[in-house]
């Protein structure tokens, strides 16, 4: 049933959010890991994390039978025109590197409005009609230019904390573009952080998703999240995210609805727990993957 859906993981699952910093698991433990836990499919997580040299990266995954489905970038198109060059700038590095290590996606995630470690409020969190337009015409661009210069296809992250979350944001941010250029990376989790059905969402936008990212959120710290406002980082830190099957939203589902779309699909595990004691993802990953398999992926 879902054998058109393949499953892998990521650097987030591993507690990794940056290219350097102490408190994350070396690269070199994270790749022996995820691939230990049964995966054959990895994202690139942060843009320096993993080595940014393609010959050397596909060698590294190559011999522990693991591919690379995509990379991520955070852009703010939805401030216009001004911000393209220092977007494409980053955008060029990663697509560039996603390609030659063979992925054919890569996730766009918008910038946050409200800073992820210290909560501070950077943006209003609701756009103008005008930055919708700027949103929805910078993101039609950018799947033009990627998919010409790089051969990829972009598929863009609802979000906690940014301005493509709740459902009404999502549907407008949909209906807005142009469906032959622009996909989602439907986010489990953040989905269901915003409020958000997942399956809902596949049975009434079936031909947007292009990726998954399987997450759950564990309710009752989330309701504590909404209660007080708490921002998306510090959310994390107290343990938002959770390890399936412990949260929602129930991940059989939504694995079932996607398989009816009859499309490949890539469905990455990503456990947000940044930071984290470096001996917890494995285990956690292996039973993760234990789940899925008991899921049917």
């Amino acid at each position: 049933m879902l054998d058109r859906i393949r499953v892998g993981s990521a650097p987030d699952s591993w507690g990794v959010w940056f290219a350097d910093d102490p408190a994350q698991v070396p690269w070199r433990r994270f790749l022996d890991e995820v691939a230990d836990a049964g995966y054959r499919w990895i994202e690139l997580g942060p843009y320096g994390y993993l080595p940014t040299d393609p010959a050397r990266l596909r060698d590294e995954t190559a011999r522990r039978g693991l591919g690379v489905s995509a990379g991520t970038v955070f852009t703010a198109l939805h401030r216009g025109p001004a911000v393209w060059d220092a977007t494409w700038e980053q955008v060029s590095r990663v697509a560039s590197l996603a390609r030659d290590t063979g992925a054919r996606h890569l996730v766009v995630i918008p910038s946050f409005w409200r800073d992820d470690r210290t909560a501070e409020r950077l943006e209003d969190p609701e756009l103008t009609p005008d930055q919708w337009r700027h949103l929805a015409a910078g993101t039609e661009r950018l799947a033009r230019e990627v998919r010409d210069a790089y051969g990829l296809e972009i598929v863009v992250h609802p979000h906690a904390d940014t301005h493509i979350d709740t459902e009404e944001h999502v549907a407008r941010f949909l209906d807005a573009t142009d469906p032959e250029l622009v996909r989602l990376c439907l986010d489990t989790g953040h989905y269901a952080y915003c409020g958000g059905d997942s399956v809902k969402l596949i049975e009434t936008y079936g031909e947007r998703i292009g990726y998954l990212h399987l997450k759950q959120v564990d309710p009752e710290v989330l309701a504590d999240v909404v209660a007080r406002g708490t921002a998306f980082g510090p959310a994390v830190r107290q343990g938002v995210m959770c390890e399936p099957p412990r949260g929602v939203p129930a991940l059989e589902p939504v694995l079932a609805a996607a398989a009816r779309l009859d499309v490949d699909l890539f469905a990455i595990v990503e456990q947000d727990m940044y930071p984290c004691a470096p001996d917890a993802p494995l285990p956690i990953a292996r039973r993760t993957r234990a789940f899925l398999r008991s899921c049917g992926a």
